[in-house]
């Protein structure tokens, strides 16, 4: 009789441990305060939307040398994605328990990238638009009901990027096909993404992927045989980015 009703102890214990629930993780406390700061590292992607002028494919008169042209006619110009880094702080302000306001001031290192082809095919070149920029977002940031140690959210808002590389890229005393491609010291942009929050005992982390446009052009016109054919560029960037939190 003893025997069955330890059985029956074990047996009841068991099914306890069994069907109990998790208990849930709290981040840290970093949803418990309506302000609360953290840090990011993110993967970086950008290319370039290229509007072309009338006649783009006519090659480059250089008027130092009697109007002689500098290459071939051009048969492209693209844009390939170039990879970059970035790394970020963060400010967010709750409110609502579905609604934030957040600032993530990052330095962002990602160069881009024009590929010109031409007719002739050792005239082929591509020119590095280098580029270190400090973005700063404000963005707003929609939140799902927390489900366990997870949480999935919508984020989107504008932001303004100032360059601190482009007074760094002079090149006026440069041969013509030395020349670089300029972009502008500073341009607004908007953001969309999505991602989740994980919930971990001592903080929370929250993978993110974004992407941002430009909202105007960002080319510097110049007469050059690589700026020159351009009418517009647009900065097209995809982030893939981890807060902690």
């Amino acid at each position: 009789m003893i025997k069955k009703g330890y059985l029956t102890i074990i047996l009841l214990l068991f099914g306890c441990n069994l069907f109990a629930q998790h208990a849930p993780a709290w981040g840290g406390g970093a949803d418990q305060h309506d302000l609360s700061f953290g840090f990011s590292f993110s993967y970086v992607n950008s290319y370039f939307k290229i509007l072309k002028k009338t006649g783009w494919q006519s090659p480059f008169l250089d008027p130092q040398n009697g109007n002689q042209p500098v290459t071939s006619d051009l048969n492209s110009i693209s844009s390939p994605g170039s990879a970059g880094f970035a790394v970020g702080f963060l400010c967010r302000y709750s409110l609502t328990d579905h609604l934030e306001i957040r600032t993530t001031p990052s330095l962002i290192f990602a160069d881009r990238a024009l590929d010109y082809t031409y007719v002739t095919a050792s005239d082929d070149v591509t020119k590095t638009v280098q580029s270190t920029t400090v973005d700063f977002p404000l963005l707003f940031k929609l939140k799902s009901d927390r489900i366990s140690d997870f949480r999935a959210y919508l984020v989107g808002g504008v932001k303004y990027s100032y360059s601190i590389t482009s007074k760094l890229n002079s090149d006026a005393n440069a041969d013509l096909l030395d020349k670089t491609v300029k972009n502008v010291g500073s341009y607004p942009s908007y953001e969309i993404g999505v991602g989740c929050d994980i919930y971990f005992e001592y903080f929370k982390l929250s993978p993110e992927l974004k992407i941002s446009n430009s909202f105007g052009n960002v080319l510097v016109p110049e007469n050059q045989p690589f700026s020159g054919p351009i009418s517009k560029l647009y900065l097209h960037t995809l982030m893939f980015t981890l807060y902690f939190e």
